[in-house]
């Protein structure tokens, strides 16, 4: 690369639980810069959670982070092309891209549910991830019966 890397930007802790990592989250909830129309998404969605899972011991925090967890990819495949052919190349994933490729998918099969409202389909998705079903988690399965399926080319691995 000729270019130099770009320096990372320091993310800040939200301001109700103080976690970077409900920031990173929101970050991916929000669309045209509208952060505090997605912080409030992503709080009422916590407050639905809560709500739905009363007998849960955990917090709703917990249980979003639990679910994150769930839905959290440890291998993906790549398209590697060796000599005129196009192998699925199963590689282990950064920690940093996981945490990233599961906020994505809760939020990509949230958008897609049915319901009223973001807070209702997040919370939805949210609850469903915790309970090891759902979207996202079929997304994660799948993710991993690929590259399951294709083990014989990771000598392929680059």
């Amino acid at each position: 690369m000729r270019k130099a890397k770009p320096k990372k930007r320091q993310i800040l802790p939200d301001p109700v639980f103080g976690d970077v990592k409900v920031t990173r989250f929101v970050n991916h909830l929000m669309y045209d810069g509208k952060k505090n129309v997605a912080f409030e998404i992503f709080y009422s969605a916590l407050e639905n959670v809560k709500n739905k899972l009363a007998n849960e011991e955990k917090s709703a925090l917990e249980i979003w982070k639990a679910a994150l967890d769930n839905i959290t990819p440890q291998v993906e495949v790549k398209s590697r092309r060796v000599g005129g052919a196009t192998f699925q190349v199963p590689t282990e994933i950064r920690p940093d891209r996981k945490e990233s490729v599961s906020m994505k998918n809760l939020i990509l099969y949230a958008r897609k549910r049915g319901g009223k409202t973001m807070a209702d389909k997040l919370s939805a998705e949210i609850v469903d991830a915790f309970n090891n079903q759902g979207g996202a988690f079929k997304r994660k399965e799948d993710m991993h019966r690929m590259a399951e399926a294709n083990r014989a080319f990771a000598h392929f691995r680059f």
